[in-house]
Order: structure tokens, then sequence, then C-alpha cells
């Protein structure tokens, strides 16, 4: 068995996968963000240390996807949000493979997501996919030729932080990125700036279902960033499969048209039309496509 640990800001998800990627079982729990990594591991571990005990089988590696920049070689967290206290340098594999006593292998949260949608979600068996996941910020990675593609520093596929979304400041310092128009936290607050009002991205996108214009104007806006960001990933790296995931795309029966109305409007330099697929895996994604990468570095190591 493989166990597969996702953790975000707000909560921790963690999967046991036979070795096909099954899930055999999953729970979740609050993430102690602000009490450090040994609390945040702590937690993933309580969560998981009752699923392996009712579980038949032997648990043989693990797999963490996690919130931040991360450094696989090392197995350690380099970059965090303001968010986590504590977590910044954490060795992330070495507190793992002490208290589960297996090989463990990190990745950052989109990076897993998407590993997880090509191994046993919505693009399974595609050689050439652009992840995006809509959540708190907009993430993006890489599957090329099979295998997920970081890039020499880490950021292939990263289209949340380039710049050309108009001139908002974005949470990372920089301007007019995608995230100021397409993650859910700037979704409210593009919906603050046309109303007065406060609500979060989920409460716009009801309003919007209910007739609100300014709420189906802020989707409108987001939807045709995301569509611009395809293109120009098309553009570059040739890719035209796209699965999106993350709690924005929550909205998708509000965002898919406004995408494929822009994508048909400005379709990619190749001619060949954007497949768009909404993530299948659901919560499950990162915990999954992290037990993947275990899975995928162990595969040639004899299990005994």
């Amino acid at each position: 068995m493989f166990a597969g640990i996702d953790i975000g800001g707000t909560t921790t998800q963690v999967v046991v996968c036979a070795d096909d990627l099954t899930v055999l079982a999953r729970a979740e729990a609050a993430t102690p963000a602000r009490e450090g990594g040994h609390a945040m591991m702590g937690a993933a571990f309580g969560a998981l240390a009752p699923l392996l005990a009712r579980t038949p089988g032997r648990l043989v590696g693990a797999g963490v996807g996690a919130a931040g920049v991360v450094d696989p070689e090392s197995g350690r967290i380099l970059v965090a949000s303001d968010s986590f206290r504590g977590w910044a340098g954490f060795a992330v594999t070495e507190a793992v493979e002490t208290a589960l006593g297996v090989p463990a292998f990190l990745d950052n949260d989109v990076n897993a997501f998407l590993t997880g949608e090509a191994s046993a979600g919505a693009v399974r068996g595609e050689s050439d996919v652009l992840g995006m996941t809509l959540g708190t910020g907009v993430g993006g990675a890489l599957w090329t030729g099979g295998a997920l593609f970081p890039g020499p520093h880490g950021a292939a596929g990263e289209i949340g932080h380039i710049p050309g979304f108009g001139d908002l400041p974005c949470t990372c310092g920089g301007r007019g990125h995608l995230e100021t128009l397409a993650s859910g936290r700037s979704i409210g607050a593009r919906y603050t700036d046309r109303t007065g009002r406060r609500l979060t991205a989920r409460e716009v996108y009801e309003a919007a279902t209910y007739g609100d214009e300014d709420a189906r104007a802020v989707y409108q806006a987001a939807g045709r960033g995301i569509a611009r960001a395809v293109v120009i990933t098309a553009g570059v790296v040739d890719l035209t499969t796209v699965v999106v995931g993350g709690g924005v795309s929550g909205a998708w029966p509000l965002l898919e048209p406004v995408i494929q109305s822009a994508l048909a409007a400005e379709p990619p330099v190749s001619g060949h039309p954007v497949r768009l697929v909404r993530a299948a895996l659901a919560s499950d994604a990162v915990p999954v496509g992290a037990a993947a990468r275990a899975r995928g570095e162990l595969s040639a190591v004899p299990l005994g």
C-alpha cells in the first residue's frame, strides 16, 4: 500500500491506496497551520494511523503534497505563505520516514494534483496536460511525455503568476497576474470592488446563479483570464489538454461556457482545439498524486 498526504492551509487530507492507486481508505483533519511543522505532521499522522490499522496490506511508501515552494530533493519546504508558522525549512520527508518507517517523497500540491489526475483521474493515460488549480490562489503544472515536468527551477506551468491580466496587485508582490482575477480570494475581492459587499467566491457564484450581474461579470472576467492563460501555454509548449480543479472549479457551470467561448474566439496557434476537463478526483487528487509519486519512485525497487 501507499499513503498519500495533502497538507493544505486549513485541511489535511490523507489516503491509503492500493498498488493500482485505488483509494482503500481516506480521512481528513484540521491543519494546525499556526502551530508549526511538527504539529501539522502530527495531525496528518493522527488521521492516517487508524486507516493503516484497519486496512489489510503492507505500507511500502508515502508521498506528501504540500502548499508552498518545496524542494523535492531535500524533502523540505522552502517558502510558505503567512498562513503557516514554522513551516518554511521544515524537513517533511524526514518526519514521514521517521513516523512511518517507509521511504517518503515530497511535491508541491499543484504538481501532486496533476500527478493524481493524470495517474487515476480525468486525464488518466494522457501524455501531455496542463493542470490548473483555482483555490485560494491559482496554481499550474505541466505533464509532458507521460511524466511531470517541473522545469529546471521547479516552477514550470505556474500560470497563476504570469503578468498581462490587468494591473491589480497580486499576493506574491507582482501586478496583473492571473491570480488577481481567478483565485477564490480575488473573486471575492473583485465583487467587493464592484459592489462594496463582501462575499466569498462561493457566495459570489450563488449570487450569479440568481441573476446578480456584478457576480456574473466577476466570473466572466475570471473565465476569460483562464482561457487566455490556456492559449498562452498552448502557444509556448503546445499543450491542448487542460484539467482544472480546486474549490473555484465548483463554479464550473458558470466558468466553462465562458472559457470555451473565449477559446473558440482565440484558439491556439496550432489549430488543435483545447480539450478542457474538470478534475475528477476532487479532494483525493493531491493525496492520490502524492501516493502515485511514491509508487513511481519505488517501482524499480524490489519491495521484498
